[in-house]
């Protein structure tokens, strides 16, 4: 399980005001090179390879155009794409797909009030090849069931602890991935991706992240 890699992204933006949004970038596509990521011509990700994200930047609510290119350069973007950010909002704004389909999913962060004393979790499906599944413990209580490919989740809360959880082909027994130490913490908004390739390199990985909690 991959924890905490990010990359430290310049606030290209003077703010101040309560109502900005707060964003940040995740590369999930497999076979993609590092990338920037630029926001209306600004820097918001630098050199973000595959399985990293970038810090939270804060950004006036509006529209935006996001343009990917591979690190170091400016022309040619692999991705470019408009994206309405509205005020008030938090996303991880990710890169999915493979390079060959590579499209932009705007994931909204942390959607329901806290259960005190509880871990805030839920489940991401951003691997392009692989079929829908259940996550589950390895006793076979199912977390989320049939979760398909760009599928999110709602969160849920649970006892804050380490946890085995286990990929399984939806609605069936098969494990197909198992992710020890799951570190989901007291009062903290987490999300489990799953990202790679089925079959493929580099394989199915789990990634996990916090969230934001507030503004």
């Amino acid at each position: 399980m991959n924890y905490n890699i990010s990359r430290e992204t310049p606030n290209m933006w003077n703010m101040g005001n309560g109502s900005d949004a707060s964003i940040r970038v995740l590369h999930a596509v497999p076979d993609a090179p590092s990338v920037d990521v630029y926001a209306n011509e600004q820097l918001i990700a630098r050199d973000l390879s595959y399985s990293e994200y970038s810090d939270y930047i804060s950004v006036p609510g509006g529209n935006y155009e996001i343009d990917v290119y591979a690190a170091g350069t400016r022309s040619n973007p692999v991705l470019r794409n408009m994206l309405m950010v509205n005020p008030n909002s938090i996303h991880t704004i990710a890169a999915i797909g493979t390079l060959e389909s590579i499209s932009l999913l705007a994931i909204p962060d942390n959607t329901v009030m806290m259960e005190p004393g509880k871990s805030m979790v839920r489940f991401s499906h951003l691997s392009p090849n692989a079929p829908a599944v259940d996550i589950t413990l390895p006793d076979g209580t199912v977390l989320f069931r049939n979760v398909s490919y760009k599928e999110l989740t709602p969160y849920i809360g649970v006892n804050p602890m380490n946890y085995t959880l286990q990929v399984r082909l939806a609605g069936t027994p098969t494990v197909v991935l198992t992710v020890p130490n799951v570190n989901l913490k007291q009062n903290m908004f987490q999300t489990v991706y799953a990202i790679g390739l089925a079959g493929g390199e580099p394989g199915l990985n789990a990634l996990l992240v916090t969230d934001q909690v507030n503004q």
